[in-house]
């Protein structure tokens, strides 16, 4: 146990963890967990490599923006160092890319520009360009800066020199994205482990490397040209349209014994088998290594030991492919498990247990149903709800999923409203908002939460407002306060619910 100046500190060494259901007998297989740096992905080393090298050559000045291409890891580590060293990030990723990955970097205060699935990764490299060049902004330019093979020489491959002191080690496997990885470790190993053959695996429908076809020289004003044999595949990170500048050098060098051709389809069982059967969530470019290494140890001397890079977390993959056929909703299984008791289920009433006689306890209004209005709060409720000044009124829960869909409906329109959260602290002296949702129920014959109201009309609650805008309802009232509504017929209100009942099956 430490205690860290700031997150950057804990960049690095990432365990080595032995498979032990996937492996063949007679084959040792071993995972490198990238996942396990801050920021979930091996690009954490680079982008903290990156940025301090640009300070010390005061390339960076402070507080000047930074911007790079990405296809999401690289971008999620920069804004991760960016946020905790000050500096404003753009970070440029092509359309195609996953929508969490996106999330994850304005989270940490990013700005996201897309660009073109069409233009591949080369085009969103050079939008990087231009918007650096137009801007006066620092660049990082991954795919050649030296800091990005440097770091892996320096942190990446010691480490695996040390883990596998007076070890075998016969096999390392990695894919190759901007090279670093590739590069940096596999320099250290072919000084210091020469026994170890080193695998770089890219997709076998898209052989840019196998091929031996060099990287097209790049259009005038451009950076980079799609390499001919580039194709379309499910490994984010790994394997662009191009070859990178470091890739090549590595590749140049002598730094590959073997490229291994992968399946896509093979990429993604073996993800979601490291997650079934060894409890290890990486993304498709683990999946790729792995199923590399199973191929090889297919062919492989017995006795043999791998090692494979995971670049990350099968959590930023939610929204592609890896994830397609894991469902949100129970399945059948799941639904017999759940009618294997009586209570608590979608699809039956529920069966009520009586509770235990509770020891005696303050007066306080805590049984909304059985509270009496009392006349100060439904004089309160009423100047509320009648209130010209806000016509739409909503008394909602603070922190209720159901409670959120109005304001992202009001603010999606461009209207005005007023939220009275029972629940916040201002409504908790003397149990406001308990008397207030007394007051409610006695009005409206309904205790749930939360209630929206025009001009003193009720329309009713989540549900009741999302149909009130897809009918025109809620146009009328409005309409009749005064307040002219946009048609909502560009977007799909229902959407704004809580995203677990898109939709919920109840039954088989």
């Amino acid at each position: 146990m430490a205690i860290y100046d700031s997150i950057l500190d804990t960049i690095g060494h990432t365990p080595v963890v032995r498979l032990n259901n996937l492996a063949p007998r007679g084959v040792e297989i071993f995972v490198k967990v990238e996942a396990r740096n801050p920021g979930g992905s091996v690009k954490d080393r680079m982008a903290r490599a990156i940025i301090e090298a640009a300070e010390a050559r005061g390339e960076l000045r402070p507080g000047q923006t930074v911007v790079e291409a990405s296809s999401g890891n690289t971008g999620i580590a920069l804004a991760m160092v960016c946020a905790q060293k000050g500096y404003p990030l753009v970070v440029v990723m092509a359309e195609n890319f996953s929508v969490e990955r996106r999330r994850l970097m304005r989270m940490l205060g990013a700005r996201v520009v897309l660009t073109p699935a069409a233009e591949k990764g080369s085009g969103m490299v050079a939008k990087a360009m231009e918007l650096a060049e137009a801007h006066g902004w620092y660049l990082c330019r991954q795919f050649e800066n030296e800091a990005n093979a440097r770091v892996h020489r320096e942190t990446t491959a010691r480490e695996i020199v040390v883990d596998f002191a007076g070890r075998r080690l016969d096999y390392w496997i990695s894919g190759a994205g901007t090279g670093g990885t590739f590069a940096g470790v596999a320099q250290v190993l072919r000084a210091e482990r020469p026994d170890t053959r080193i695998v770089v695996c890219e997709p076998d429908n898209a052989p840019v490397l196998a091929s031996g076809v060099p990287q097209p020289a790049p259009v005038a004003g451009g950076w980079a040209t799609s390499h001919p044999l580039f194709r379309p595949h499910p490994m984010q990170g790994i394997s662009p349209d191009f070859i990178a500048p470091i890739t090549g050098a590595g590749v140049a060098a002598g730094f590959a014994d073997l490229i291994e051709p992968v399946n896509g389809g093979r990429a993604l069982t073996a993800a979601r088998a490291l997650a079934a059967r060894e409890g290890i969530l990486a993304g498709i470019s683990g999946g790729a290594t792995v199923a590399a290494a199973l191929s090889l140890a297919e062919r492989a001397a017995p006795g043999s030991v791998m090692l494979c890079m995971l670049p990350d977390t099968g959590e930023r993959y939610l929204s592609t492919p890896l994830f397609a056929d894991i469902p949100a909703d129970m399945d059948a299984a799941e639904l017999e498990i759940s009618r294997s008791t009586p209570g608590f289920r979608f699809d039956a009433p529920a069966v009520v247990v009586p509770a235990p006689a509770a020891a005696a306890q303050p007066a306080v209004v805590a049984n909304v149903e059985a509270a009496v209005p009392d006349p100060e709060m439904a004089s309160w409720v009423d100047a509320a709800i009648h209130d010209p000044g806000e016509p739409v009124v909503m008394f909602a829960l603070e922190w209720c999923e159901f409670c959120w869909t109005a304001p992202r409906l009001f603010e999606r329109l461009g209207i005005r409203f007023r939220s009275i959260d029972l629940d916040s602290v201002a409504y908790q002296a003397g149990e406001r908002g308990a008397r207030i949702r007394a007051v409610l129920k006695a009005r409206t014959g309904s205790p749930t939460i939360p209630q929206v109201f025009v001009a003193g009309r009720l329309i009713g609650g989540a549900t009741d407002l999302i149909e009130a805008c897809r009918n025109g309802s809620l146009a009328r009232e409005l309409g009749q306060a005064g307040i002219a509504m946009p048609g909502c017929a560009d977007f799909d209100p229902a959407a704004l619910l809580p995203a677990w009942l898109h939709p919920r099956r109840t039954a088989a």
